[in-house]
């Protein structure tokens, strides 16, 4: 295939397909619930613009975020379907959330009053979603402030307050220990709803990340917050017990992709690369391939084993990654100027997955997709 319009020969490929089927999948195990597809992080590393219209039109209501400037971002793309913040923000960045109709996350007191002087500057009326600490004592509001807050914000006719909600810290991890305190998050937070009644109780009401999704019925509510899942990966390989009983599956939405740029034979003992790290055992044929540390292929990946595809065969790194290049020990293999290399994704027979590269890391699949760098375009394919 030809490469993207770019002066330097490396890309990641979005598959519109796997992306569309994926939430199409999630879709049918949820039911009815209604889907918000997280987008944050530049879409987990995906990129934004690529995503954003493929998931809307297999079906998510709704998008979230981490920033106002990722909501702006999507507003000035001409997205008009609810976008969710899911962190507090600073008071001086409410008006610009109100502005480009952003659904704001109050976590705190505090934050509940700024958001009503803010929307005192403002016309029309603005949903508000509250969060609740229910255990990740990362950012909500205590279950005993609860009242509280919802009593600062009904003294607004500008806000709306549409949506509750907490976040799961370990919905992901398989032993009892985990599972125990997922359910106790859920406890935690029903006895939140109960304290307020069913008069005061917002409309949406929704706990679960992917993990909480596929692992726990009982958090599927009004809407469920679907990030890794959506892009095609299992946050914990024993949530696929979920997508079995369904007989559906998830493929990576993400491949990368880039072209040999250089070929060089190298006598054994030679070490290729910064450091010196390895000698090479015999002769052997060298890549060099233009994808670096500063694109995500990290460093670290060298010494524990990574490997990259090319005609669908398996090889390893010739010497440690550098920031723009690395460069691939293919042996006596045959290759030419502009062979397709993939780092991540299928090639023939063979694949190699974020979950790989996270577990060669010692990191988690997330870090891993959102760490393909900026500078690596992202094109839309099928």
């Amino acid at each position: 295939m030809s490469v993207p319009s770019s002066h330097r020969p490396a890309w990641a490929e979005i598959s519109a397909s796997a992306l569309r089927s994926n939430v199409l999948a999630l879709k049918s195990v949820l039911g009815k619930t209604a889907f918000c597809g997280v987008v944050k992080a530049n879409a987990y590393g995906h990129g934004i613009e690529p995503v954003v219209d493929t998931i809307l039109e297999a079906g998510a209501s709704s998008l979230a975020v981490a920033t106002v400037d990722e909501g702006i971002e999507l507003r000035e793309a001409g997205v008009t379907a609810p976008i969710l913040l899911l962190a507090e923000i600073p008071a001086s960045s409410l008006p610009d959330a109100l502005v480009s109709s952003l659904t704001l996350t109050v976590g705190s007191l505090a934050g509940a009053r700024d958001v009503i002087d803010a929307t005192r500057q403002a016309t029309g009326t603005h949903p508000v979603h509250l969060k609740i600490d229910t255990g990740m004592h990362r950012m909500g509001v205590a279950p005993d402030d609860v009242k509280n807050v919802l009593d600062v914000l009904a003294s607004s006719d500008h806000v709306d307050v549409e949506g509750i909600y907490t976040h799961f810290s370990v919905a992901d991890g398989s032993s009892g220990d985990d599972r125990g305190f997922t359910r106790d998050q859920i406890e935690a937070f029903d006895t939140v709803l109960a304290s307020i009644g069913p008069e005061r109780r917002p409309r949406l009401v929704h706990l679960a990340n992917s993990a909480g999704a596929l692992g726990y019925e009982r958090s599927r509510r009004d809407m469920v917050r679907v990030g890794l899942a959506m892009y095609g990966y299992l946050p914990s390989a024993w949530l696929a017990g979920a997508l079995e009983e369904h007989h559906v599956t998830l493929t990576p939405v993400l491949t990368l992709r880039a072209k040999v740029v250089a070929v060089r034979r190298v006598s054994a003992g030679e070490r290729p690369s910064y450091g010196r790290r390895r000698a090479l055992e015999k002769d052997s044929n060298i890549v060099t391939v233009p994808l670096g540390y500063a694109d995500g292929f990290a460093r670290r990946l060298f010494e524990a084993g990574a490997e990259v595809l090319i005609k669908g065969r398996r090889h390893p790194l010739a010497g440690v990654v550098t920031m723009d290049q690395l460069l691939v020990d293919v042996g006596d293999d045959e290759v030419v100027l502009g062979e397709d290399v993939v780092l991540l994704g299928r090639q023939g027979d063979e694949q190699i997955t974020a979950d790989e590269w996270a577990q060669r890391s010692e990191t988690i699949t997330w870090e891993i997709l959102c760490g393909v760098g900026a500078r690596v375009p992202r094109v839309l394919v099928d």
